[in-house]
């Protein structure tokens, strides 16, 4: 079952000298051992709760330490302490490790995916295909960010605010962008 992400954190107790073992890190990177060492049971607790085998589990709990010692400099106290800061980083692997994982439908596999098992005839069918291949030579034509935004919207099912991260836009952006993009589609594929 998976912990969110203030359970996780409660996880481990605040410790009363992790900001000084952050000032201690920033001057002697040996010293980020320390806070390696107290939050890697936790962390990796809670990213293998989410995950599907050790292994991934292994490679996000690395992947969250090099992100937060590379980003050690930018942590505030005053935002956050330490331990949420990095349940977020973690939270934050996970996330994007999920997305990893999504499938896609290629454009090519679109009309099977499509075509409704109860079609009900031959002509139909192939009027269906028809379509279906006017419209992938469409999609072929259109500039390559417009096609990445429809298979992350409709291959994928992620909402504008989904994407948005992905292809660094603001959501709105985005939705006006595949309302663009959609609209012209449809000139096109009327003319």
């Amino acid at each position: 079952m998976s912990q969110t992400l203030a359970g996780a954190a409660a996880a481990v107790p605040e410790c009363d000298g992790d900001d000084a073992l952050v000032s201690a890190a920033l001057e002697r990177t040996e010293d980020f051992g320390l806070l390696y060492h107290r939050y890697l049971p936790p962390i990796y607790r809670y990213i293998f709760a989410q995950v599907s085998s050790r292994e991934e589990a292994d490679d996000l709990t690395q992947v969250v330490f090099v992100r937060a010692f590379s980003s050690l400099a930018g942590y505030r106290s005053k935002r956050a302490s330490f331990a949420t800061w990095l349940y977020r980083i973690a939270r934050n692997a996970v996330i994007d490790a999920r997305r990893r994982r999504r499938t896609t439908l290629s454009w090519d596999g679109l009309p099977e995916a499509l075509v409704a098992a109860d079609t009900p005839g031959p002509d139909a069918l192939a009027e269906d295909r028809e379509r279906l291949a006017r419209l992938q030579g469409l999609l072929r034509r259109i500039d390559p960010g417009k096609q990445e935004l429809l298979a992350l919207r409709f291959g994928s099912g992620l909402s504008a605010r989904e994407i948005a991260p992905i292809v660094g836009k603001s959501e709105a952006a985005v939705k006006k962008q595949l309302t663009r993009t959609i609209a012209t589609l449809k000139e096109l594929y009327v003319d």
